[in-house]
């Protein structure tokens, strides 16, 4: 083992010393570097835990090459499982793209695989593993990409990154099962009792019956945020009169930063590795996985503070340039979540759809409707009478004296005019639901759709219209395209396009490559549940990577077909209850118990197997079987008027669930014996950050009521009253 590290050792610095040739020289050289990837041990918040590493770093090592140069990349994988490498937002041969399967073979455990493509480009990249969810544990690093020529001078690469505690698994289980364990952590519940106390009761009422969750910015709890792996980090090398520039990478998994500096104003030179028009600000909120070049001041010799802000506020992280007192940037102040959730419920219709009745067109980010929710604008409250008081506040990213870049002050700095050719024109409504995390392009996911078949010299168009509650980072492979934002001939070139709630954004690029290329939202938990399509190029010549491009394909869409498991288990003084459910993005096998301490109040378990449908996912036709004992001292009767005087009753049952206003779950159902029941119920009602409500109600003449206390993840205080099983009180468990 030890013999391998130094092998490994000497292979990175081999790699460097050859990297670092390329810089210095004008000729075109091939540029090798050897990436081990592999399991590590990390501790970033007290806890040790498992991640993943390239050379024995998390980050890996930066990545340097020059315009004109050839890269030659050898990925070693010494996992035990598959993994793959993307190069994210390089343009090169599409069998060296990276996303296993579709254009690249997945590099098998203890296999190596080589990459071999020409630097045609300058800029800041990065570069991340494809497979499942890899990219959260840490597989990732920085590309940077000299122009010919090029000396570097007071130059620093950051990688902004997230982290968590749980494994990426369990993070993805927790947003398909609709657990509210990441906004308890996080406190933006926004429960019955908050909104009364801050006079939002009845927003939070409205909210429900239009059937949406709480409001929220982020998905994800994360214990840390990390800057080139590590909570802060220090460059005390620049001094005074410096101009540093800054290459920034957001490598998230699914975290959007704020970027502000104590030194002075933030001018941006390029985003997503492309050259803009200089452009001079106070602050920018970088998407998942966008990258941007930077050049701030070092005004004195002192620490300047360049912070990442999470954009849900729970924590962040910085990088302090320079050396001598401190200079803090200063917290942002917590989200006016209950402002954020009124402004909700203005924009949403009762069918889950976002209201643009009003007719104004909004895109690329000149208009930010998260302002009602930032208290450091001071913005102004909305007008409940108007359309017009309603928008107030939430106009321009550039309140009062704060100066916000958005991509409609993005100018490129020569023109990027397409040359002419047949336009093909795409229209992309951008779906999803949050209560079972279902995201989506025209409501269908990656699996449930055919490859877009395009043709070179066309200029594909692409029309976005964002319509769900969530920013989507859209990316596309392979492409820069142009986001036509009122510049003109001049229009900036980028490869990620973040969208936010209810905009139409454009976009379009001049199909010149050939081969699949997958265009997805790089949010990873979205993209693993479907939120992406793949362009391929017509009559493109066999990819020798690929040699089954059917199977290829149907390995693709494996990601949001995964299925995710639930359960609960209810531990009282009356007996148990609980559910088991396996789902995933359509279809759902369920099974419910109740077991009883005494032959009075027997045992029940019952079965649901159905699929979802509709956008937003509130009908749930079934099928399903019920199995029940009670020992019965007279004949039961439900509300129909039918009798059941069975002690012992196996039947088989169809049934229909639908989603009701205040998120009640109405289900009617008809059995073999002929017996109709009818039923609301509801399992969730947040009374307070860590106090649930949740009743049953039926024609059977069954109730039920009861409270549960969230204590950890996996336990909670519960006691309830059954009309069968009478009072209890115990414990409940949840996976």
């Amino acid at each position: 083992m030890k013999a391998l590290f130094l092998y490994i050792a000497f292979m990175s610095l081999c790699s460097t010393v050859v990297a670092q040739a390329s810089l210095t020289g004008n000729q075109p050289k091939v540029v090798r570097y050897d990436l081990y990837v592999g399991d590590t041990m990390v501790n970033y918040s007290g806890k040790t835990r498992h991640a993943l590493a390239v050379n024995g770093t998390t980050p890996g090592p930066t990545l340097y090459f020059t315009e004109g140069d050839t890269a030659e990349i050898h990925v070693h994988n010494t996992l035990r499982e598959e993994t793959s490498i993307h190069w994210h937002g390089i343009i090169l041969p599409n069998q060296y793209d990276g996303v296993p399967y579709l254009t690249t073979q997945p590099i098998k455990a203890g296999k190596t695989h080589i990459f071999r493509f020409p630097v045609v480009q300058h800029g800041t990249y990065w570069y991340h593993s494809h497979t499942m969810l890899q990219e959260q544990s840490g597989l990732h690093g920085a590309i940077v990409m000299r122009k010919k020529g090029e000396e570097p001078k007071n130059e620093y690469t950051l990688l902004l990154s997230d982290w968590t505690d749980l494994h990426p698994h369990t993070v993805n289980r927790y947003l398909h099962n609709a657990n509210d364990w990441f906004a308890i952590k996080k406190g933006s519940v926004q429960s019955y009792a908050e909104a009364a106390k801050t006079n939002h009761f009845k927003t939070k009422l409205t909210n429900e019956w239009k059937r949406m969750n709480a409001m929220d910015v982020s998905d994800v709890y994360y214990e840390r945020f990390l800057s080139n792996g590590q909570v802060t980090d220090s460059q005390p090398q620049f001094k005074a009169g410096d101009s540093v520039h800054l290459r920034i990478v957001n490598g998230s998994a699914s975290t959007y930063f704020w970027l502000r500096y104590s030194g002075g104003k933030i001018t941006v030179i390029a985003n997503d590795g492309a050259d803009v028009q200089p452009v001079v600000v106070d602050r920018l909120l970088i998407g998942v996985s966008e990258t941007y070049d930077l050049v701030v001041p070092v005004p004195e010799n002192m620490q300047y503070e360049f912070m990442a802000t999470a954009e849900d506020r729970t924590r962040s992280t910085s990088l302090w340039l320079g050396q001598g007192m401190k200079m803090p940037v200063g917290e942002l102040p917590k989200l006016k979540y209950f402002e954020g959730m009124k402004m909700m419920n203005d924009m949403m219709k009762m069918n889950g759809d976002l209201d643009t009745s009003t007719g104004m067109q909004m895109s690329n980010q000149v208009m930010d409707m998260n302002t009602v929710m930032y208290p450091e604008l001071d913005a102004p409250p909305a007008n409940d009478h108007s359309q017009h008081g309603r928008m107030k506040g939430m106009d321009m990213n550039n309140s009062g004296d704060i100066v916000t870049l958005n991509y409609g002050m993005l100018k490129a700095p020569e023109k990027t005019t397409l040359p002419d050719g047949p336009v093909k024109l795409l229209n992309f409504e951008l779906t999803g639901n949050m209560n079972r995390y279902v995201w989506s392009i025209n409501n269908k996911t990656v699996s449930e759709t055919d490859k877009i078949l395009i043709k070179k010299g066309e200029i594909v168009r692409m029309v976005i219209f964002n319509n769900t509650m969530m920013r989507h980072p859209m990316h596309l492979h392979g492409h820069f395209f142009r986001v036509l934002n009122g510049q003109g001939d001049y229009s900036p070139l980028k490869t990620v396009l973040d969208i936010m709630p209810m905009e139409v954004d454009t976009i379009e690029f001049k199909a010149t490559e050939s081969g699949d290329w997958f265009f997805h939202c790089h949010i990873l938990y979205h993209m693993m549940s479907g939120m992406g399509r793949v362009f391929s190029y017509e009559d493109s010549p066999p990819n020798p990577e690929v040699p089954d491009p059917r199977m290829a394909y149907r390995m693709l869409k494996k990601d949001d077909r995964m299925l995710h498991v639930m359960g609960r288990v209810g531990l009282e003084s009356n007996g148990s209850d609980g559910e088991l459910m396996v789902a995933n993005t359509r279809y759902r096998l369920s099974t419910e118990w109740r077991v009883g301490l005494n032959a009075d109040h027997g045992y029940e378990s019952e079965s649901h197997f159905g699929r979802y449908f509709g956008k937003m996912q509130w009908l749930f036709p079934y099928i399903g079987w019920d199995v029940r004992y009670r020992r019965m001292r007279e004949a039961e009767k439900n509300l129909f008027g039918q009798t059941n005087t069975k002690d012992y009753r196996q039947v088989f049952h169809v049934g229909l669930e639908y989603t009701l206003p205040m998120l009640i779950i109405a289900d009617a159902s008809v059995d073999t014996d002929g017996r109709i029941r009818v039923q609301l119920s509801r399992e969730d009602v947040p009374v307070t950050r860590r106090l649930r409500f949740n009743f049953m109600v039926n024609t059977d003449k069954e109730y039920m009521a009861g409270f549960r206390y969230i204590v950890t993840r996996h336990l909670a205080i519960s006691t309830h009253y059954d009309s069968d099983m009478e009072y209890g009180a115990g414990i409940t468990l949840s996976y």
